[in-house]
């Protein structure tokens, strides 16, 4: 009885000495399988702070740092379109030995646009001043750029006078109203009044792009000056 006693005590501390063994095999063996995730994880973090850094993250402090990024995401902004119309006229004559015998006249009431636009591409660092005591961002603008005429010679209002008009001098009499139009609409586009608009318009759209970014920036109620370079020139 003593001897099957101590046979059973042998057999259980035998069996408690192979289960220890095993039950840290399978804590190491759960280490070894986590390995690989916590390197996922990591790496997913890694991935996530440099994405935050590069599209995200500002300098705290910097509001022209703020205003440059908003201006980068549009390197050319539309400010102005002016719709006009413009009235060309043309005379044609044709006749025999010099004579003069068919004469024709054709006027034409064109409509046009013009776009006013500004190239941000070409502003830098130097085109924006921080006045933080103030907390006054002043801005400097390129001069504003106007894209060809837009002629809609489909929409025309012409109208034609002779007793008889050939193909021929139609064909003459619409070609010189057309380049007239053109020419008309270019001068219109420049014209100190349609301008003035044009730039006024600028200034408005600018601090309106830029006072919104930086209140949501956290930079508060920003004055936002906005002014062009030749301003800049005529004050000096």
């Amino acid at each position: 009885m003593a001897d099957r006693l101590k046979t059973e005590d042998r057999s259980a501390q035998s069996s408690a000495e192979t289960l220890v063994p095993k039950a840290e095999r399978q804590k190491s063996l759960a280490r070894v399988q986590g390995v690989p995730w916590l390197i996922v994880i990591l790496l997913l973090a890694a991935v996530a702070w440099l994405g935050y850094r590069a599209f995200i993250y500002q300098e705290e402090g910097d509001p022209v740092g703020s205003a440059m990024l908003a201006f980068e995401k549009q390197n050319s902004l539309t400010v102005f379109s002016s719709r006009f119309e413009v009235v060309a006229e043309s005379e044609d004559q044709r006749g025999v030995f010099g004579v003069p015998i068919l004469q024709s006249r054709q006027a034409a009431i064109v409509p046009a646009s013009v776009e006013y636009r500004l190239d941000l591409s070409e502003m830098d660092r130097g085109d924006f001043v921080w006045d933080e005591a103030a907390e006054t961002l002043t801005v400097t603008l390129p001069q504003i750029q106007t894209s060809t005429p837009n002629i809609d010679e489909g929409s025309a209002r012409v109208f034609t006078e002779g007793a008889w008009v050939t193909r021929d001098a139609s064909t003459d009499l619409a070609r010189n109203n057309s380049r007239q139009a053109e020419r008309k609409a270019t001068a219109f586009a420049k014209n100190p009044e349609i301008l003035a608009l044009a730039r006024q318009s600028a200034k408005d759209a600018v601090r309106q792009n830029l006072a919104i970014p930086l209140q949501v920036a956290g930079y508060g109620d920003v004055t936002v000056n906005v002014r062009f370079a030749d301003e800049v020139n005529a004050a000096s």
